[in-house]
Order: structure tokens, then sequence, then C-alpha cells
């Protein structure tokens, strides 16, 4: 059998694939700059699935907001460790960043217990106490996403940029849309589609941007 084994091979035909269906079956589709379009075709590369064309949105200031955090050398929370191990390590070593995902961690499961809350708020709360820059990486937990929200409507000087793509049916197009609607920068997810695998794709497309502008 023939087939292309070289994995950036395989890349970057895949991308070129992508760009050449988008400009047949949406000629009239335009990206609004060149950053926003890698990590929405990034997205596409993720999942198969061309619908990120219309659902991913970005406030105006998402970008700026999340290139900054990252050359702060901030911390990423996530809400899974699937999208922790997604985010590539390397690059966030490369600009002094840290990553965390603290639904596991023995208080969080405590707290959780003793307030009646998923780990995933717990771990919001944990997140919260941490000096430093952040930035919130969310694909599996609605509840995070709210609670990060109740917590930054309550205390305005925590404005951190979400990279908010939770997926589900039971809150997650709630959170999402509830999260449009705020103060914050954001990258979200319009409607139930999303997951852990986007969200760590969303977060390369980025890093490897500015891996590139070195």
């Amino acid at each position: 059998m023939d087939y292309i084994k070289q994995p950036q091979l395989i890349e970057q035909h895949s991308f070129e694939i992508i760009s050449g269906i988008i400009s047949e079956e949406r000629p009239e589709y335009r990206f609004a700059d060149p950053l926003q379009e890698k990590i929405i075709k990034r997205a596409i590369h993720t999942t198969a699935d061309f619908d990120w064309l219309d659902i991913l949105t970005f406030s105006h200031d998402a970008l700026d907001a999340i290139i900054s955090a990252l050359k702060q050398g901030c911390t990423i929370f996530t809400d899974t460790t699937m999208a922790l191990s997604g985010i590539n390590k390397t690059q966030l070593k490369a600009m002094g960043c840290d990553i965390q995902c603290y639904v596991a961690h023995p208080s969080v499961a405590e707290v959780a217990k003793e307030n009646g809350i998923t780990r995933s708020m717990a771990a919001v709360d944990l997140a919260m106490q941490t000096p430093g820059a952040k930035l919130f990486v969310f694909g599996n937990a609605p509840t995070a996403l709210f609670r990060l929200l109740e917590i930054c409507q309550q205390q305005p000087e925590q404005r951190c940029p979400v990279v908010g793509v939770p997926v589900g049916f039971v809150g997650a197009a709630e959170s999402k849309q509830a999260l449009t609607e705020s103060q914050l920068p954001y990258i979200a997810a319009l409607g139930r589609k999303g997951g852990s695998n986007v969200a760590a794709a969303i977060v390369n497309a980025i890093l490897y941007h500015l891996r590139e502008a070195q």
C-alpha cells in the first residue's frame, strides 16, 4: 500500500485539503485575520468538521489578551487532563509558561464534596487563588466556565482570557453563550460542539503562530 508516512507531510497535506475545500465550498468565506485562520483551520483539522468556520467566535480583544498572557509566562488552567496532555509542552516551556489541571487535586475533591459542587468548579476556585497571569482553557466542563464567570463578575479585576469550548448537552451551549456576553476576552464555540481536543488545538495554533513569528 502506498500512503504518506511522514507526520509533517501528513499535516501539511491535511491543511492543503482543508484550504481547498473551503475555497471550493465556501468561496465567499473570509477569515478576520491570519491568526484566526490558523486557529479555525486547526480546529477543523482536529475534528474534520467544517462547522468551525461558523461556530468559533472571538471577542475583539481575545487574541491580544491570550498572547499577552502567554508572553507573561502565564499558568494555563485546563478542566481536563486530556486538554492538558494535548497542549504542546515544548512551546509552553520556551515561553516560560506552566500548565495545571486541578480536577484531581486532593483538596479539590474534598471541597467539592463538602460544598456539593463539581470538582471542576472547585478546581477553578483553587486556580483563582494562584498568583500571576492566567489563561483558562475549558473543553469539557460547563460548570467550570460558569464558576469562572461568577468569580469574575464578583471580582472585575480578575479579567482572565478564556478558551471556552465545553462540549455537551447540559449547560454547554448556555455556558458559552454566557461567556460571549461577559466582559472577558474569549474564544468560544457556539452551540453544543467543542471538546478537550479542540481546546488544545486552539492553544497550539496560537503557540505555533508565536514560534513562527520569532
